[in-house]
């Protein structure tokens, strides 16, 4: 269910067939359409060269035996606490939807995976991941207000909630900032979490323009969706109930802290000696060097270079700090295909049904 932005429609709708100039709207469009994905494929071919020269420049021999301790045992324990982080998400968007049934809070888990696999996946199509998700909701009969507006909510708690961890992050790693060890890697820390941030306010500042995408996006793809108009009065209903925002809040920080948690643990199966609170501050930069990069799809390389640079300051050897990097890529291509032919199996007897 992959879409690009040649799909999205206009502020007003889908373009009409009469008007000044059509022709050249559509030309203007398709040649920015061209060089955005151009600019997509030139930023995953340097991300690509990026993760091939971190591999090499540590050796690919090293990395592979550092990950093989971790064994098909504790790589399936992994993929389990992957699975309970998705949970957690799943509580967070559940709660951003009041409303809904505290059962359902295991169909939003689901459709947060979906999402995740897709995402994970799928890089180039970051749009066609979240209509999987909506598309999950609704489909078992969630109100589409509820689902846009819910997303808004969740994705808005979820940034907030990275803010605070990554301050954490920087805390715990004040100390090592201001030693003579990190004196190349503290602008570029301190510098990147100010971006990050920075971002994050300009994002709740444009909630209104999100809100407004979202449900111009509904209205063009999915059957049934709503105007902008109820979309908006659902979104001030779940804003006035401010315990369940607190509560999308307190599940997505508790998501992240899991997150880095899961890979204390996987450093400690594959030996590596480290504190936990390390690991956390490191998966912190980790995410914030990610969310910076957004615009390199899956944050290919970026992420492979963070841990190569960054890891040592924690005092983690840099095939230990590449294996937990390419081990949660394994996991997470495991995770998101596994969930991605379950959801194309049940939407397939779906379709069959209805005919």
């Amino acid at each position: 269910m992959a879409c690009g932005p040649d799909d999205l429609p206009t502020l007003a709708g889908p373009a009409p067939d009469h008007g000044p100039h059509p022709g050249r709207r559509r030309s203007g469009r398709t040649r920015l359409n061209t060089w955005s994905r151009i600019g997509i494929l030139a930023a995953t071919l340097l991300g690509l060269t990026i993760a091939a020269w971190t591999i090499g420049d540590v050796g690919l021999t090293q990395i592979a035996q550092t990950a093989r301790r971790m064994g098909p045992g504790g790589f399936a324990a992994i993929c389990a606490w992957s699975l309970f982080t998705s949970a957690l998400l799943g509580g967070a968007w559940h709660s951003a939807a009041p409303g809904e049934p505290p059962r359902r809070v295991v169909l939003f888990a689901w459709a947060r995976l979906v999402r995740d696999g897709a995402s994970n996946l799928l890089p180039f199509s970051e749009l066609g991941a979240i209509l999987i998700g909506w598309r999950t909701l609704i489909g078992a009969s969630v109100p589409a207000p509820r689902v846009y507006s819910s997303f808004v909510v969740d994705l808005t708690t979820e940034m907030a909630s990275q803010v605070v961890y990554t301050l954490f992050s920087l805390l715990a790693i004040a100390p090592l900032l201001a030693g003579s060890g990190a004196a190349e890697l503290r602008p570029a820390i301190i510098g990147g979490t100010a971006v990050m941030i920075g971002l994050i306010v300009l994002f709740f500042t444009m909630q209104p323009v999100v809100l407004a995408l979202a449900a111009r996006i509904a209205a063009r793809f999915l059957p049934g969706a709503t105007v902008l108009a109820e979309v908006q009065a659902e979104l001030s209903r779940t804003y006035a109930m401010r315990g369940h925002v607190f509560a999308a809040f307190l599940f997505n920080l508790a998501a992240w802290t899991a997150t880095g948690t899961g890979s204390w643990f996987m450093l400690e199966l594959m030996g590596s000696d480290i504190a936990l609170w390390k690991v956390l501050s490191l998966e912190g930069l980790i995410f914030t060097l990610r969310s910076i990069a957004f615009f390199v799809p899956g944050a290919i390389g970026v992420q492979e270079a963070g841990y190569l640079f960054v890891a040592p300051l924690f005092g983690l050897a840099p095939e230990a700090a590449l294996a937990l990097s390419l081990g949660k890529r394994a996991r997470d291509m495991l995770i998101g295909a596994a969930a991605l032919l379950i959801w194309q199996i049940r939407e397939s007897r779906a379709l069959i049904a209805q005919r």
